[in-house]
């Protein structure tokens, strides 16, 4: 993982990940940027779904001039790259790139892309990732003050975004470690973990600050921020709404991490419509639930609370 944690950040970074394609993490992108820039807030958006960069289109903007493309190929500083949209105080920097995957993006170019990511003169950046756990990927989500999963009441969705989560905390545990020489013994207690009784990422910490006291307060440290904000899409039911807590605990339980509930959207054909029609959802359709569900979600994901949900 590239180092950034000596580089000041110019505004608050939020990611949106997940690890499977489909659950309308695009859609929470656009809506979380534009319900920031109507507090006022200036903000981008950055489309890291490398191969199927879709941002553009919820904002009516046809295919861009200015990509990522011009970055990585033609060493363009990021903030040159900028695309207005229909509020001066929002702004998006598109990932329409056709000739390099993101697992052939070089560390060099990674490192580069995060310092000018954090350099942007804005108060909020929102990044929109691609699908899958590459390590290009994870990296993204670890730089951002706020990791936001987004999911759908789908078994195949949920489990990948266990793995997605799982994944970016395992690489979180050896960056950490690895300028105390720990990267490797990290790497080699999980692979032998049913020799030492470990069964999950929890039992892995707890066995590290056992065996190594002197680490255990780095740990501490560390993880004190890694916190995930979770947002159940397309939720249909009350059974659909209770799930965002489920995972929290399951989350809880096999990673011990920090798991904030931020809220959850509703299922509604209007949101299919308006990226058909190509507006943007939260500047046309402000009195649908769905709007107001986005709203409750971002003021939760800045203030860190969490949604209340039916018996709960």
């Amino acid at each position: 993982m590239a180092n950034t944690s000596h580089i000041a950040k110019e505004g608050e970074i939020w990611a949106v990940g997940g690890g499977k394609g489909g659950t309308g993490k695009s859609f929470f992108t656009s809506s979380t940027g534009t319900q920031l820039a109507k507090k006022g807030r200036r903000v981008v958006l950055v489309d890291m779904d490398i191969g199927g960069a879709n941002l553009h289109s919820f904002f009516g903007i046809g295919r861009p001039q200015k990509s990522l493309t011009s970055f990585f190929e033609a060493g363009s500083k990021l903030s040159d790259l900028t695309v207005g949209t229909e509020l001066p105080n929002l702004s998006l920097i598109t990932g329409d790139i056709h000739s390099i995957a993101s697992d052939n993006i070089k560390f060099g170019q990674k490192l580069r892309l995060f310092r000018q990511i954090m350099k942007l003169n804005v108060q909020n950046v929102v990044i929109d990732l691609g699908a899958g756990s590459h390590a290009n990927t994870l990296d993204t989500f670890l730089i951002a003050d706020k990791m936001i999963v987004v999911i759908v009441p789908e078994v195949i969705a949920i489990e990948n975004m266990y793995h997605f989560v799982k994944n970016t905390l395992f690489r979180k545990l050896k960056s950490t470690l690895k300028d105390y020489g720990f990267k490797e013994i990290v790497q080699h207690i999980w692979d032998r973990r049913q020799s030492y009784g470990i069964k999950n990422l929890k039992d892995l910490i707890e066995y590290l600050k056992a065996s190594f006291s002197y680490i255990g307060t780095i740990l501490d440290s560390e993880l004190a921020n890694f916190k995930i904000h979770i947002v159940v899409n397309m939720v249909r039911s009350n059974q659909d709404i209770l799930l965002g807590a489920s995972i929290k605990s399951v989350l809880n339980k096999f990673l011990g991490i920090s798991i904030l509930y931020s809220g959850y959207i509703e299922y509604n054909d209007v949101v299919w419509k308006a990226v058909r029609e190509r507006k943007p959802f939260m500047l046309n359709y402000t009195a649908t639930g769905c709007a107001k569900q986005v709203e409750t979600i971002v003021d939760n994901i800045m203030h860190g609370r969490e949604v209340s949900v039916p018996g709960g």
